[in-house]
């Protein structure tokens, strides 16, 4: 069991690593340049897209890298 709890803490460290090094995808965006479309999931799972607030409400985006994994 210890061997098993070695070998993947060791798997779950060499996939944060390996994220890491990732580079960004390389963009044109400006400050100040408006967002391109996304989707992406609510806390309930159901894909919202920004183009579903568009003209209805101010939506702020916010990044937190890392959140909520003690890392």
């Amino acid at each position: 069991m210890k061997t098993f709890r070695i070998l993947l803490a060791c798997a779950t460290l060499a996939t944060v690593i390996q994220a890491q090094n990732t580079a960004p995808p390389k963009t044109h965006l400006k400050v100040g340049d408006e967002a391109p479309d996304f989707s992406l999931p609510d806390t309930a799972g159901k894909p919202v897209k920004l183009s579903d607030f568009k003209g209805k409400k101010g939506v702020v985006l916010a990044f937190f890298p890392a959140a909520f994994t003690g890392g």
